[in-house]
């Protein structure tokens, strides 16, 4: 006993009172152990004087016994031949290695034996281990055979921290390539090969990101060109274009889509206003009841060189997305309200053709008018068709005030053709618009309940009602040769639908700003030509007036709205916002909550109903072991 005081004391580590006085002497092999080869390797001599120099700086402080306490996960058997450690001794650290659940679990495809070093050494250990292991008989013990149990520890999955940021880069451009690739007219796939053989360093994908981005590609594939029907459900507005609370988009909410993806056909308004106010001003330059303003046809070859360069770009921006995101083209053309947009364009051309200053063209070719009214044709029988058949289509259920821009087409071209000294043909295209206006005019002021999209307070929308009777009006007076009647009549009852809106102006306030707006300027500035022309053939004091006072009200107009977007477009950089009313699902995604309580109630129901089964069971059940 004074032998293990004298050992203790040498270690300089004070042992407990109780059990400094507990006589263990009597008690066989209590402090005798049988050495046994420790199973790792002699450390170096160099690893041994690095550690006694930790052992040496360690402070010697007694330790509490709770801070001794180690994790069950941490804990380690000591490899020493005692089975009392000193304390501030150390041992070397271990390696842990996860073993299988057999013998037999070392297989080749678990070790290479081709690896190099230590792998090619652990193969042939772990070869030579299972050969021994199915050639050593089973231990006996009291009598009986006992199995031998292995216990491993999972490996726990997942991928290196050096690969993790690779592959979840990878993964998000795979995912965000995806949301787009159904939009794109080569899925994205040409797209990416053009910038990897043009150096953009950006690598070849990978057998599984295909497979991704072709999943995802096809699921949205399937979402593609909503019916009409499904526009109304997710859509509202007057134009169409805010998303209702309870739907979900396709395309991601939180993130600015590519720029082509947020350029709308709607862009094209603005050709129409800039190019009308190029028409407006050489009508002010010309016509006798303005001519004492003195106004000089350079402002119309400058408004109209402005124009042509403003159509030449919106036009090249949008050849660009029907060229790589066609499928986005073709959802604003299913679109109740945007299909009307594809007129725009035609009209602006037939504007800067009746715009043109004197000095660059005297006289236009004929050829011009039927290239530009061969497209209108085409566009009018598809749209028009579509409200006669009776479908998902017809106007009572797709009418808007909108779709004045596909009845200005007819005016514009005959007005166009008439100039040119055209007879049939405007002839054909005023008779068309006439009817189809006649139609439309009286389903907008009916305000059917199938008129989902006609707001309840007013929209600057309100005013393409005014575009075509003003157009129609100069457009006979050009067919007739005189403003007579029929030109008047037109005149008059545009005017009454100007003034109407005009008396109600405030009911405009608080209304944000769009680029259809654009659209709804030239109304304003055809009233005021046609106020001009009418003021020709009567000409007073008040026809005067009125002329003027129109054409400035346009002007002002137009450019306040210029300044406007020039504003949103550098200054906010909110000009083109997510384009929600392409981005919409083919179907109706109900909400989680929706699922859950409609799970609930079934869940519910089919409870309720076996209980009542229960019921109605339980006399007979109860009667059944009398009888």
């Amino acid at each position: 006993m004074e032998a293990n005081r004298s050992k203790s004391s040498t270690t300089g580590a004070e042992v407990p009172s109780l059990l400094a006085n507990v006589e263990v002497s009597h008690l066989d092999g209590f402090d005798t152990t049988t050495p046994a080869p420790s199973p790792h390797p002699p450390l170096s001599p160099r690893t041994q004087q690095q550690l006694n120099q930790d052992d040496a700086t360690r402070p010697t402080g007694r330790v509490r016994p709770l801070d001794r306490v180690t994790h069950r996960s941490d804990a380690a058997i000591p490899q020493f031949d005692s089975p009392f450690q000193p304390p501030g001794s150390r041992h070397a650290p271990h390696v842990s290695i996860s073993l299988p659940s057999s013998p037999t679990g070392f297989s080749e495809h678990h070790l290479p034996p081709h690896a190099g070093g230590d792998g090619a050494e652990l193969h042939r250990l772990s070869r030579t281990s299972a050969a021994d292991e199915a050639e050593r008989p089973p231990m006996h013990h009291a009598g009986r055979t006992s199995k031998v149990m292995f216990r491993s520890q999972p490996i726990p999955g997942g991928v290196p921290a050096h690969m993790g940021g690779r592959m979840n880069s990878r993964a998000g451009r795979t995912m965000n390539r995806g949301r787009y690739d159904s939009f794109k007219t080569f899925s994205g796939k040409l797209e990416r090969q053009i910038t990897h053989l043009a150096g953009g360093g950006v690598p070849v994908n990978t057998p599984e990101e295909e497979e991704v981005g072709d999943a995802i590609s096809g699921e949205r594939t399937a979402s593609l060109a909503p019916n009409v029907d499904r526009f109304f459900a997710a859509l509202e507005g007057p134009e169409l274009d805010k998303l209702k609370s309870s739907e979900a988009l396709v395309l991601p909410s939180d993130k600015k889509w590519p720029f082509l993806l947020r350029f709308p056909v709607s862009t094209f308004g603005m050709c129409l206003g800039v190019s009308s106010q190029a028409i407006l001003y050489k009508t002010i330059a010309t016509a006798p009841p303005t001519e004492f303003l003195h106004v000089s046809l350079k402002v119309n070859l400058v408004l109209w060189f402005i124009a042509v360069t403003l159509m030449s770009i919106i036009t090249a921006v949008y050849a660009c997305k029907i060229v790589f995101f066609f499928e986005a083209v073709r959802r604003e053309y299913y679109h109740p309200v945007r299909v009307n947009f594809f007129f725009a364009p035609w009209i602006a051309c037939m504007f800067l053709a009746m715009g043109v200053p004197p000095s660059i063209v005297a006289e236009l070719p004929g050829w011009l008018w039927y290239a530009l009214m061969a497209p209108m044709l085409c566009l009018e029988l598809k749209i028009y068709g579509q409200w006669m058949s009776g479908g998902d289509r017809r106007l009572s259920k797709v009418a808007n005030p909108s779709n004045h821009l596909s009845i200005v087409g007819n005016f514009v071209g005959a007005l166009l053709g008439a100039s040119m000294g055209l007879k049939e043909g405007p002839l054909f295209f005023f008779g068309v618009g006439m009817a189809h206006y006649a139609v439309l005019f009286v389903t907008l002021y009916q305000r059917l309940p199938t008129n989902a999209t006609l707001p309840k307070d007013l929209h600057p929308v309100f005013f393409l009602f005014v575009a075509a009777p003003s157009v129609a009006s100069m457009a006979w007076a050009k067919i007739t040769g005189e403003f007579g009647v029929g030109a008047k009549l037109a005149y008059f009852i545009a005017m009454f639908l100007y003034a109407s809106l005009a008396v109600r102006i405030n009911f405009f306030r608080g209304i944000n700003f769009s680029l259809s707006w654009w659209a709804y300027t030239f109304p304003m500035t055809g009233a005021g030509i046609a106020s001009i022309r009418y003021a020709t053939v009567v000409d007073n004091t008040f026809t005067r007036g009125l002329s003027l006072g129109l054409s400035l009200l346009a002007t002002l107009t137009v450019t306040g709205l210029f300044a406007t977007t020039m504003v949103h477009a550098f200054i906010f950089r909110n000009l083109f916002p997510n384009d929600i009313a392409i981005a919409i699902t083919h179907k109706k995604i109900r909400p989680i909550m929706e699922l859950e309580q409609r799970s609930n109630d079934d869940d519910s129901r089919s409870g309720s109903s076996t209980t009542t089964k229960d019921i109605e069971a339980g006399p007979t059940a109860a009667v059944a072991p009398e009888s």
